[in-house]
């Protein structure tokens, strides 16, 4: 009797080959799983009637509370967006920076890393970003490379910065508590964010006319003014962020619960601040409504295509692949790493952690890697893949959105200097897994 154990390979790599020619990923995926399964019923290694349990696997998928966070927090960074306190917050960090040579690219580095981590999606961050700041920084005079290098590297700063839509899926794809990976990931993505930092106050220093200070006229409202701009627009966000991340480290909430009180917290900041009109509402939902429907296909289509990848035997073949790399867990790292790093280029997170993740998790498991570890590292390496040239999402989305003067050279050697630094704070995370393993310990002693 011939053997089949390349129907498995083959249909992993008809569903790449698919994404690679833009087809939508959800439909990539069930189209995938239907053809491989007629195939394989014609060559008799699969049973038709293996759909049955479909059903059953989607209401799985609908009762798992844990991705209720999913709409949450996107709803959440969707109003701070919309509303356009994320505008009025960079505003107010600029002014209070502004002083400062670099301070216009410091506010951010911040302000980013807080949109990033509201959001969790690469290109709502980068877009709003590359809208709100980078005519400002231009009309100011700062370096284009600078400008866009760091405007797409605080947008990516959500693969890891909690409370991340990316590190709830993280979490429920390999198996551990979304609390425990916000925890694991605060250290590594404040280390990211601060190398950020550092860089554009050292650049700065170095080069003034690359990040000059804002003029005198523009920074200097007054100290009773700037004081009550600080309590109105930036304490707020900053202590509903707080709110949602004590609430989860602490325990008292689920990361879902707090989900839900983050997206009522900006409902109400947008409110106060005479924001909630019905056209920012309408827009804000809109937006939740379509990237949570993007994720649940992509999660019905991932589901089709593992049930017929399953029985033709393609989970035996990577695992065992995987399982006996040379290096033993060091190989297993380096290769799984390595395809992340690569898909990153081509498509979305969501698609990386339903079609890729689940192939890798039960062969960390089985060589005994620290998976909370595990899923801190694979945030940060996605985030470098979105920002490394050629073909990095971050860089094309920014494309989109530049001012004519700005080339697409610019901003890929704008990304350059920030994917060192990145690649800087991923060797340490990995070389020393008590970056990850820190705050844990300490909350649980």
């Amino acid at each position: 009797m011939p053997s089949y154990d390349w129907l498995g390979p083959a249909m992993f790599a008809g569903a790449l080959v698919l994404l690679s020619f833009g087809y939508p990923v959800a439909f990539s995926l069930g189209g995938v799983a239907i053809l491989f399964s007629l195939l394989g019923s014609a060559l008799g290694v699969f049973d038709a009637n293996s759909f049955n349990g479909l059903p059953l696997q989607i209401f799985k998928i609908m009762k798992n509370s844990t991705l209720l966070a999913v709409p949450y927090f996107i709803l959440m960074g969707a109003i701070l967006e919309k509303s356009g306190i994320a505008e009025k917050l960079l505003e107010t960090m600029g002014i209070l920076f502004g002083r400062m040579r670099g301070g216009l690219a410091l506010a951010v580095v911040v302000v980013g890393a807080l949109l990033a981590a509201t959001t969790g999606v690469v290109a709502a961050t980068v877009v709003a970003m590359g809208l709100i700041s980078l005519p400002i920084m231009l009309r100011y005079g700062y370096n284009k490379e600078l400008a866009t290098g760091a405007i797409a590297a605080s947008g990516t700063l959500g693969q890891i910065i909690p409370p991340s839509v990316v590190l709830v899926v993280l979490g429920d794809q390999l198996g551990v508590s979304v609390g425990d990976l916000f925890i694991g990931s605060l250290i590594p993505g404040l280390l990211m964010a601060a190398a950020f930092a550092i860089h554009v106050l050292i650049v700065a220093f170095l080069r003034p006319d690359m990040a000059p200070a804002l003029p005198r006229e523009v920074r200097d409202i007054g100290a009773k003014a700037l004081g009550q701009r600080v309590l109105t627009v930036m304490a707020p966000p900053l202590l509903l962020i707080l709110m949602v991340l004590g609430s989860i480290f602490f325990g008292i909430a689920t990361p879902t619960e707090a989900g839900a009180v983050g997206a009522i917290g900006a409902l109400a900041l947008a409110a106060a601040n005479r924001k909630l009109g019905w056209s920012s509402l309408q827009k804000a939902c809109d937006a939740t409504a379509r990237t949570t429907t993007m994720v649940m296909f992509i999660l019905l289509g991932s589901t089709a295509f593992s049930l017929v990848f399953r029985e033709l035997g393609g989970d035996r073949f990577m695992s065992d692949l995987l399982a006996n790399l040379p290096g033993g867990k060091t190989g297993f790292l380096v290769v799984s790493m390595l395809t992340v790093f690569i898909l990153g280029f081509f498509i979305d997170f969501f698609e990386i952690a339903f079609i890729v993740l689940p192939l890798f998790e039960p062969v960390a498991e089985q060589l005994g890697i620290n998976m909370v570890w595990y899923g801190v590292v694979l945030g940060a390496n996605l985030q470098t893949s979105f920002l490394t040239p050629p073909f990095g999402f971050a860089l094309f989305y920014l494309r989109g959105v530049a001012p004519p003067e700005v080339t697409t050279g610019h901003i890929y050697r704008g990304a350059i200097q920030f994917v060192l630094l990145q690649l800087l704070v991923l060797v340490a995370i990995i070389g020393f897994p008590g970056i990850v393993s820190f705050l844990p310990s300490l909350m649980s002693s």
